[in-house]
């Protein structure tokens, strides 16, 4: 679909992280290395002014069901208002990974589980107290 992908990691401060920003870039680096045209960026601020600063014409989203989907949607119609010339792509997951949240893998490190069913194999976690 694109030539280059940019992989945007954002500062969410309604949330607090379970990674550190610089181990959530690492694991992503881990993820994608070996693949062509991936670049992986830090911003804070709304996406949209991240993607008219980079020249990003196009935003892709995940989602895994029906709630992603309305959530992912009111945030495309909300950018799509202020940045008509950035359009949001939605993608749904592959069925056999539509299991797999970010909150149950938090659970299953947290709890020292075995992750290997959820997370690929060469990545390697950050260690937790």
């Amino acid at each position: 679909m694109f030539d280059e992908v940019i992989i945007a990691v954002g500062i969410n401060q309604d949330k607090r992280g379970f990674f550190s920003m610089d181990d959530r870039i690492d694991i992503i680096r881990q993820t994608t290395e070996g693949l062509e045209g991936i670049r992986i960026i830090q911003y804070d601020g709304l996406t949209i002014d991240t993607c008219r600063q980079l020249g990003i014409r196009h935003i892709v989203r995940g989602v895994r069901n029906m709630l992603d989907f309305e959530t992912e949607r009111a945030i495309a119609d909300a950018n799509r208002l202020l940045a008509p010339e950035i359009e949001t792509i939605i993608i749904p997951t592959a069925q056999e990974f539509a299991h797999i949240s970010s909150s149950a893998v938090r659970d299953i490190i947290r709890h020292g589980g075995d992750t290997s069913l959820f997370i690929p194999k060469h990545v390697r976690l950050p260690k937790f107290p």
